[in-house]
């Protein structure tokens, strides 16, 4: 997989990160919605598919992308489909601060040390070339603006900034509504991240025991779980202090 691409966990995180203060919103939800961004780029690639509401490895090889390819070492030593729930859910978190390492080693943001309450100790993090977060912020604002079916890299981006409840980040107050509702609609446009999505959503609303008979398609009515003004018990909007980096990459994906 080559550099020129950037990776749908990339952009979503990029999505979550506040340029003003260097912190990214929805930070709890957002390590989910990463673990469900590694699906849909796994399965982009062709090194998953969906098996109903499971995922099955149907290549192994490697991608070349250290972050992705630990998530599908994962995978492939489950030996069997995984529910998306689950695997979501499970206890691997620690992806944010994984991938905000794995962008400042790309060169795409810069750390920033400094202090809370001139005591504790943290890392704020700056976008390098902001004109990469435009871009992304533009595929979602034209897909929101024009009606026009997007691509199936900005629906599955679209469909996890919904679930991890960054619709109020990017598109906030009341003047925000309808972009926030559209956004929300946009997840009807990829089955792969309409599936995760909806895995991220029940996994918040601890709904996760019951496995869904088959992966949302164009007919997902708009009141799906989580849908338009705050059906899902999210947490509000937030920019949070990024605590340092912890362990290498190797040591988070294996927990």
């Amino acid at each position: 997989m080559g550099r020129s691409r950037r990776t749908i966990p990339e952009e979503l995180l990029l999505l979550a990160l506040d340029p003003a203060t260097g912190t990214t919103a929805q930070p709890q939800s957002l390590d989910l919605g990463l673990a469900g961004a590694q699906l849909v780029e796994l399965a982009l690639a062709g090194r998953i598919a969906p098996d109903g509401d499971r995922i099955a490895v149907v290549m192994p090889r490697p991608t070349g992308d250290p972050t992705l390819d630990s998530a599908l070492e994962l995978l492939r030593r489950r030996g069997s489909p995984v529910r998306a729930v689950h695997w979501i859910g499970g206890p691997r978190l620690g992806l944010r601060q994984i991938y905000l390492a794995h962008l400042e080693r790309c060169g795409m943001v810069h750390a920033v040390s400094g202090q809370m309450c001139g005591v504790l100790p943290t890392t704020r993090y700056q976008a390098t070339d902001t004109a990469i977060s435009r871009d992304i912020r533009a595929r979602l604002d034209s897909a929101i603006r024009t009606g026009v079916p997007p691509d199936p890299r900005t629906a599955a981006l679209a469909a996890l900034a919904h679930a991890v409840g960054l619709g109020k980040h990017l598109y906030p107050g009341n003047e925000g509504r309808s972009s926030r509702s559209r956004l929300r609609d946009l997840i009807r446009h990829d089955p792969m991240g309409g599936l995760v999505a909806h895995a991220v959503m029940d996994v918040q609303n601890g709904v996760a025991a019951q496995p869904r008979r088959a992966a949302p398609g164009p007919s997902a009515a708009p009141g799906t779980p989580g849908g338009g003004g705050g059906g899902v018990r999210q947490t509000a909007s937030a920019s949070v202090s990024v605590q340092p980096h912890r362990g290498s990459m190797a040591r988070a994906a294996a927990h």
